[in-house]
């Protein structure tokens, strides 16, 4: 009874964790919103647009090998396990050696990443070549925002140390700063550079940087206040001290494996991004614009309970408590398919009203209102397992097993890449989105299957049940949606933009209650899920 209590407690916690980091979150998605609805308007889809997105995604691409992606993996378990095994004292260390070869490493990349720019731009998109304008922006704008990654990298140490110590609100709403930075250029940077002759697209490098500026110096006092701010080192012998320190060295080796997870993961982008540059300009910007409306619902869901769940196993596992482990793995997962397949649902069936409501203004035409539904819809078919794979991954990565995954993702860059061949020259642009959504699926299908051989997941009863009840009740949401999908004209009511909000935010509102009422009425108790 005890031990059913104390898991009871730890499932609120994380319930509340993880509400905490998805309504910040929900304000970050909703700035990005406003920041995608603006540069829509006001430099639409083109050669240009396209230019600053390959440009954009090259800091960006760097960032998520180098520091979300597989220094995060690596550091966060070693950090909980420390902590854990060692005490407080010697986690401040490791932090200080760890931040101190970070921030030596991103420096230097940095200035490698300006001096090369020509060339990344030219492995990330050569088809910018089409456009002797859209190569040559490129490149300036890489060589302005490529020492956004030095300070990203400082904050996912930063978000890190606070998300072990269970201070999830300032890593979560960072991400609005980045947002309202580039709101402010694209509404009043972008006019005033035009005014002085200047191609205005060149202020959004200014909203990036500033907002990586900006995203660092909130984490300063939520470090300082419980007493872990990094000191970093500046000479030669600190720096070969802090190379040399056994935590620093073996969350190196852990990076190492993620690494190539990760570097798996984001030549497929590149990849797909390099097919892009080649069609028909503009393809870049609507898978773009596709893209950020699939990271919502990624990011309000699986990016906050992989968030919640990555110390939190990782703790489990260093005290050996592998039955709570696998009960908090079931309990992401329930809500994985609760909350995500309705939303798959909706960019399946309700795609091109979404993106009517929030890009089609001043130089976002309708033309590109089909051509980024077409996009949005392949991201629709893998949208479970894109956020499956935020909590799915973790279960391998609080193992300090890096390995498996990397297996799995190398598979999957196989398989989208076949699916490119095959489907880009009757699908085009939306084929690459198909292909990542068909991708995901069998990613995280390879994650579930592994944890279970390993032992590490056992489901809990009642999965076929809960499944067929989600089942039924999104078939009722899809009915209803498709039926406010074909009801209105959402194109023709761009004159008349106040009411196509509402109609939408009331159409996603009845949509939500209808959905959960169905989930009711076939008997799914939702205070249950996270009971268990």
């Amino acid at each position: 009874m005890g031990l059913n209590l104390d898991r009871y407690t730890q499932l609120v916690s994380l319930f509340k964790s993880a509400s905490t980091v998805s309504l910040l979150t929900l304000l970050s998605r909703i700035t990005g919103f406003v920041r995608e609805t603006l540069i829509a308007s006001v430099f639409g889809a083109n050669a240009v647009t396209d230019a600053f997105r390959v440009a954009f995604l090259i800091p960006n691409l760097f960032r998520r090998l180098f520091a979300e992606g597989a220094f995060s993996q690596a550091f966060v378990p070693v950090l909980a396990a420390t902590r854990a095994e060692q005490g407080d004292v010697a986690t401040r260390l490791l932090i200080d050696k760890v931040a101190t070869v970070l921030a030596w490493a991103v420096l230097i990349t940095s200035v490698l990443g300006v001096l090369a720019a020509p060339g990344l731009v030219w492995l990330m998109a050569s088809g910018l070549q089409q456009s002797p304008q859209g190569m040559d922006t490129a490149v300036l704008l890489t060589r302005f925002m490529f020492p956004y990654i030095a300070f990203m990298s400082m904050v996912a140490l930063s978000a890190g140390i606070l998300n072990t110590w269970r201070r999830f609100a300032v890593p979560a709403v960072t991400p609005v700063l980045l947002n309202v930075c580039m709101i402010l250029a694209a509404w009043w940077g972008a006019p005033w550079l035009l005014s002085m002759g200047i191609a205005p697209i060149f202020a959004m490098a200014g909203g990036v940087m500033l907002g990586g500026v900006l995203q660092l110096a909130v984490q300063i006092p939520a470090l300082k206040s419980l007493g872990l701010l990094p000191r970093i080192a500046l000479s030669p012998r600190g720096i070969r001290e802090a190379w040399q320190d056994g935590g620093t060295r073996r969350i190196l080796a852990l990076m190492g494996p993620a690494l190539l997870g990760v570097g798996v993961a984001q030549l497929s982008l590149l990849i797909n991004t390099q097919i892009a540059s080649h069609l028909t300009p503009g393809s870049v910007s609507w898978v773009n614009f596709a893209d950020r409306l699939m990271e919502f619902p990624i990011a309000m869901l699986g990016v906050a309970l992989g968030v919640v769940l990555m110390p939190q196993l990782s703790a489990a596992k260093a005290s050996g408590d592998m039955q709570r482990y696998s009960a908090m793995l079931d309990w992401g997962l329930r809500l994985v398919l609760v909350l995500a397949l309705p939303c798959a649902v909706a960019l399946l069936v309700f795609a091109q009203p979404l993106v009517t409501v929030l890009y089609h203004y001043g130089a976002f035409t309708a033309h590109d209102v089909t051509q980024t539904t077409a996009a949005l819809t392949g991201y629709g078919v893998g949208l479970l397992g894109l956020v499956a794979i935020k909590v799915l991954a973790p279960g391998f990565f609080a193992q300090q097993d890096t390995r498996t995954p990397v297996r799995i993702a190398i598979g999957v860059l196989v398989f989208t890449q076949v699916m490119n061949f095959l489907l880009v020259p009757h699908l085009a642009h939306a084929a690459l989105t198909l292909s990542i959504g068909l991708g995901a699926m069998v990613n995280a299908l390879s994650l579930l299957v592994g944890l279970r051989l390993q032992g590490k997941y056992q489901p809990q009863p009642g999965w076929p049940k809960l499944l067929a009840q989600v089942l039924l009740a999104s078939a009722v949401l899809g009915a209803l949606l498709f039926y406010a999908g074909v009801h209105w004209d959402w194109t023709a009511l761009q004159a008349q933009s106040l009411w196509r909000v509402s109609l939408m935010t009331l159409v996603l509102a009845a949509g939500a209650v209808v959905y959960f009422a169905a989930l009711k009425g076939f008997g799914v108790d939702l205070r249950a899920l996270w009971r268990r």
